[in-house]
């Protein structure tokens, strides 16, 4: 072998840094390629957040343009009603879709009357006092959903002012700052009916069993009979009376779809009250009031076709729950269900209707509570 050829290879790399560097072009395409993954999937959810972004954004105009329409029809239908009655089959209850609003979006919308649900703020009047019609209507209430009576002593010690508790079952801050993690009652007026679930033992299964009949409303809204459940109606009579809800829930449809107005209508209700072993038919005398721990006894008297008290059909009656009952709302809640493409929304719009019948919407969510 030539000397020139021996020297070429004596010059040629060892044999071991010839696989180093394989290696590092191996390591070198790995790390490119991740980075290229890496790039393209931050593109890819840039891309997807703003796509979800843009279908918010057109979700949400949207259900304002089906909270502008309700407002509008909500409206129209009540004054064109003689008596401005607001009653289920009036057609502004009808749901509205599904519906394919421009190519790709879809929109489905119904309304509902929310005092056809007991009100759990006219537990306490504005003086802080507790009202017991309101308390044993709610007790009855939980009775019928299969429900401890007790839950309705909390609920009402949670919204009174005071931090004492003034009614069998009742709890104050005492009671909640023994739990973990501790916390105080709210001494207020709620505005969603959830908080029931911050009251201790009262936990999610609880609170579907009677969530579909009650709402948080400002205190003082009257229960619409045209449109309340069987249940709630029930409830006012008094504890284990059935005479709209349970096996009679499906006359109670039908009588409303026969109607063609409000059933039953204040003076249909108070036809219920005449029935034995109701607790609020028991006649006090003209005026009388009067107070025991706390709770604000209300007068008992008579309502009949003419509203009078003490005489005619349907008397004697509870004139604390004549009082509490009347034959429109306003109150309404629109539920807008909107899909774009694979993107679903839902928005909740609580509806004011004033004395004038303009309607317009004071509260939105994202969730039903």
């Amino acid at each position: 072998m030539s000397a020139p050829l021996r020297a070429r290879r004596r010059r040629g790399p060892p044999r071991r840094q010839r696989g180093v560097a394989l290696l590092v072009a191996v390591l070198l395409v790995a790390l490119g390629t991740i980075i290229a993954a890496a790039v393209a999937y931050e593109n890819a959810m840039t891309a997807r957040r703003g796509a979800a972004t843009y279908a918010f954004d057109q979700s949400v105009l949207i259900a304002q343009g089906a909270e502008a329409l309700a407002a509008y029809g909500v409206r129209q239908l009540v004054q064109q009603d003689a008596k401005h009655y607001v009653y289920l089959g009036q057609g502004w209850d009808k749901p509205y879709g599904p519906m394919e609003i421009v190519p790709g979006v879809m929109l489905t919308a119904y309304l509902e009357d929310l005092q056809g649900r007991f009100n759990v703020n006219n537990l306490v009047d504005a003086t802080g006092r507790v009202n017991a019609t309101q308390l044993a209507t709610f007790k009855a209430l939980l009775a019928a959903v299969g429900l401890e009576e007790k839950w309705a002593g909390l609920l009402t010690d949670w919204i009174d002012a005071d931090t004492v508790p003034g009614i069998p079952d009742g709890a104050e801050d005492s009671t909640y700052l023994g739990q973990t993690p501790p916390y105080l009652t709210a001494n207020r007026y709620i505005t969603s009916t959830s908080e029931l679930m911050a009251l201790p033992g009262f936990d999610r299964a609880h609170y579907n069993l009677i969530a579909p009949y009650i709402v948080a409303l400002p205190h003082g809204t009257r229960l619409n009979t045209c449109t309340a459940s069987g249940v709630v109606l029930d409830a006012y009579i008094g504890a284990g009376h059935v005479e709209f809800g349970g096996t009679n829930a499906d006359t109670l449809t039908r009588n409303r779809a026969n109607a063609g107005g409000c059933f039953p209508t204040v003076q249909d209700y108070a036809k219920s009250f005449t029935a034995g072993g109701n607790p609020w038919t028991t006649p006090a005398a003209p005026g009388a009031t009067g107070t025991r721990t706390g709770i604000a006894q209300t007068p008992t008297g008579g309502l009949n076709a003419g509203g009078a008290a003490g005489n005619g059909p349907g008397a004697p009656v509870a004139q604390g729950v004549q009082a509490l009952v009347g034959q429109n709302t306003n109150y309404f809640r629109l539920t807008s269900d909107i899909t774009i493409g694979s993107t679903e929304f839902n928005l909740y719009s609580l509806l004011y209707m004033d004395t004038g019948y303009a309607v317009r919407p004071i509260q939105r969510s994202f969730t039903p509570d």
